[in-house]
């Protein structure tokens, strides 16, 4: 009997220890993350809110891509894949600086909002995006149901959407893109939940490694994928909500 209170006090302190591992994981993923943000929108603000500057990138009347600004809109996409291919060659400290920089360049290709929708509006829809993202990330943490087969249509969905969307730069199909909004808000939404039950669930499955490098890459890589969920959901809402100037 002392034997068995001995395994079970074991184990009810591994079990805590994990829940604090756990707590202090998504913690560095939501504060990586919210840094992220505040880096996006800096940039994006001090590029959007001046004309000699966002005239390097679009043309400062229609708002139009040069071609750096062709180069700048892509060039996310591209650093998404080629942090994936690089991570494991990264360190964590490294994986971190990436991320960074990654946010530092989406904020130069959203600068164009500030000149296309008003102040008010865009932290209107900020706001309600943030609300909307602390509730699916809630829900996709605190839920006992396991959402990890949305998985494969979600990451369908985004790759439809991505293709509509270049194929509607040259179509120029008002229904096309309200449909692409549409659906663009819901797949972020459903991915906002799946990401972060992914996070969750992977920090459990490799707790017990204790390979504190590799666990802080994931973190990284879990912000990033949040990171994307909110920056996209918030576009998309922008477009549906934000008033034009």
């Amino acid at each position: 009997m002392a034997q068995f209170d001995t395994i079970r006090g074991v184990a009810g302190a591994r079990s805590a220890e994990i829940d604090a591992g756990l707590r202090a994981h998504m913690n560095k993923v939501y504060g990586t993350m919210s840094v992220g943000m505040l880096l996006t929108f800096a940039v994006a603000w001090a590029i959007g809110t001046s004309p000699n500057l966002l005239a390097i990138f679009r043309d400062p009347i229609t708002l139009s891509p040069n071609i750096l600004g062709w180069i700048v809109m892509f060039a996310p996409l591209g650093m998404v894949f080629l942090f994936g291919a690089a991570i494991n060659r990264l360190s964590a400290a490294g994986a971190q600086t990436f991320f960074y920089v990654f946010a530092a360049v989406m904020g130069l290709s959203l600068s164009w909002i500030f000149v296309a929708f008003t102040g008010f509006s865009i932290a209107q829809v900020f706001l309600v995006t943030a609300i909307a993202f602390a509730g699916l990330s809630l829900y996709g943490y605190t839920t006992k149901k396991d959402i990890s087969g949305w998985g494969s249509f979600l990451i369908m969905g985004v790759i439809g959407i991505l293709v509509a969307s270049i194929i509607n730069i040259f179509l120029g199909s008002p229904a096309l893109h309200f449909a692409i909004t549409i659906l663009g808000v819901l797949i972020f939404a459903g991915l906002t939940a799946y990401d972060t039950q992914n996070i969750k669930n992977t920090y459990l499955a490799h707790a017990h490694s204790g390979d504190s490098e590799w666990l802080g890459k994931a973190a990284i890589m879990g912000a990033l994928s949040l990171y994307l969920d909110f920056i996209n959901m918030f576009m998309f809402l922008l477009q549906l909500l934000g008033n034009r100037e």
